[in-house]
């Protein structure tokens, strides 16, 4: 796409074409919310969604066969020289802050966990209910992602600086509903989704998680002393950094004229867009910005 003929930039403009996004999972009802109000706004624009595990939806954006991409990274140096090489100079917008929520089946009295326990469920130290305080639960913890390329998963081992998961009880579904299901029905399992799964207020699945499923509170203090030392990934939290498992959102584009993904990616970071971020849970980069007039 760094060679875009004059005529195919006609054809694709900020508010009409056809192009391809891809993303994690994980952003699956952000990505699509944001995609289907974008199109209802300009009916001559076309976005093929894609949903692959976070380096793969990378990979895939670099080998030019796809536009933009939702991940929870830049790029690295290697991966902007394959853009470099090909004329093309990479775009990158953070657009929100967002987080990875932790999830068990209502079973468990268990609502909050510190990054301590969590750290040393990861390094191995940990390996049972009974050893973490306040749980109702005997037997292994079973940690349940999406996917084992997956941004949830990546994120938490670069977190907590974890090399190997060879020997830990790790168990990996097809995405983050298949996680939702699998802790509902297992009350030893402890799930790992997008904060942006749960958090949509219009949505039947968080009416349902509600119902079936706790959202953890997480603690980055070694020994809290009361539950005000504990935050649930939502979006005050997220947007007061008080949530420990919080993470930027990107979205990159390797459009090299103003076309169709410049045009969602202004709609995100500068105009309506950021109610949307808002509305599922996540706290917008950019606010928007609400006039209120005031008449005597």
């Amino acid at each position: 796409m760094g060679c875009t003929s004059k005529k195919q930039q006609e054809l694709d403009t900020p508010s009409r074409g056809t192009i391809t996004v891809v993303s994690d999972e994980s952003f699956r009802p952000l990505v699509e919310q944001l995609t289907g109000t974008y199109s209802g706004i300009y009916p001559n624009a076309k976005f093929n969604v894609v949903f692959k595990p976070e380096k793969e939806a990378i990979t895939t954006m670099l080998r030019d066969s796809a536009r933009l991409v939702f991940c929870t990274r830049p790029l690295s140096e290697n991966e902007q020289a394959v853009l470099r090489g090909r004329k093309i100079i990479g775009k990158s917008e953070r657009i929100a802050t967002d987080g990875v929520a932790l999830i068990t089946g209502k079973a468990n009295s268990d609502s909050l966990i510190t990054m301590n326990e969590l750290k040393g469920l990861f390094a191995g130290q940990l390996k049972n209910w009974e050893q973490l305080k306040g749980g109702n639960q005997n037997g292994p913890v079973t940690l349940v992602f999406d996917n084992g390329n997956g941004s949830n998963i990546d994120f938490v081992l670069r977190t907590f600086k974890v090399s190997s998961i060879e020997g830990l009880r790790i168990f990996t579904a097809k995405s983050n509903r298949d996680v939702i299901d699998y802790v509902s029905k297992n009350p030893r399992a402890l799930g790992f989704i997008g904060v942006n799964w749960i958090s949509d207020g219009d949505e039947r699945l968080t009416a349902e998680l509600s119902r079936d499923l706790r959202v953890l509170g997480v603690s980055d203090k070694a020994n809290p002393v009361s539950v005000k030392d504990y935050y649930q990934p939502f979006q005050r939290s997220l947007g007061l950094q008080d949530y420990p498992l919080r993470r930027p959102l990107y979205i990159i584009s390797r459009e090299a004229h103003s076309g169709l993904g410049a045009g969602l990616i202004n709609y995100l970071a500068r105009d309506a867009g950021s109610l949307i971020v808002e509305k599922l849970g996540l706290w917008p980069t950019r606010p928007y910005n609400r006039e209120v007039i005031l008449q005597n």
